[in-house]
């Protein structure tokens, strides 16, 4: 999942590098684009996971999804440059609003386009919501923490992109740690096969409950 997730990564981080001093129109469909790319790649690697715990667990679903989902959060995140000459003359109020409202949304786009799909197949599935905010919001903290002091105007282009490479790479594992022990909890929620006692792991493969 951690492969995944940094090659999901590393898309967007150079889509942005590469991308930096262009205009919008160029800008806008570049990130959505790596934003599928990354969506793609995150979604397969969690259902590659997922799979070995539940047998009959939809992968095609999952990725999709997750892939639609990530195009949003991206469209959400280009929202504040794109239309920067219109929201900055709203009232602070309505600015934080938005903000707010627009933040919310982005941190639980995917954890919430997944939960239709594990809502058929594990107990108390709502926590995978918060457990995927989290881990994007851990995520990008660590991103932005590693990349805004490093990116500076007039630099090189190969450093631009190495510094998001890195970044990426950064958020890649702190995201597949925290989504990670996700994975391991609700997993530990489904109930026991019959004759078989509760292990310390996940539970060994089994068929999800009809209606997936």
């Amino acid at each position: 999942m951690s492969a995944a997730e940094v090659a999901g990564f590393l898309a967007p981080a150079v889509v942005g590098a590469l991308t930096a001093r262009s205009t919008a129109t160029v800008t806008v469909p570049a990130l959505l684009a790596a934003g599928a790319v990354e969506g793609t790649l995150l979604g397969w690697g969690q259902a590659t996971v997922l799979r070995r715990e539940l047998s009959d667990f939809p992968r095609r679903r999952w990725i999709v999804r997750t892939a639609a989902a990530a195009v949003l959060a991206y469209a959400i995140g280009v929202l504040p440059s794109a239309f920067a000459d219109t929201w900055q003359n709203w009232p602070i109020a309505a600015q934080v609003a938005a903000a707010l409202l627009l933040g919310l949304v982005l941190l639980n786009s995917i954890g919430v386009a997944q939960w239709t799909v594990l809502r058929h197949l594990l107990p108390h599935p709502g926590r995978w919501v918060w457990f995927s905010a989290a881990a994007w919001l851990a995520g990008l903290t660590v991103f932005l923490i590693f990349t805004m002091p490093l990116w500076q105007p007039g630099q090189a282009l190969a450093v631009t992109v190495a510094v998001g490479v890195a970044g990426a790479l950064l958020m890649a594992v702190t995201m597949a740690s925290v989504t990670g022990v996700a994975v391991v909890r609700l997993l530990r929620l489904l109930p026991p096969e019959p004759g078989r006692g509760r292990v310390n792991g996940p539970e060994p493969l089994r068929s999800p409950r009809a209606g997936s």
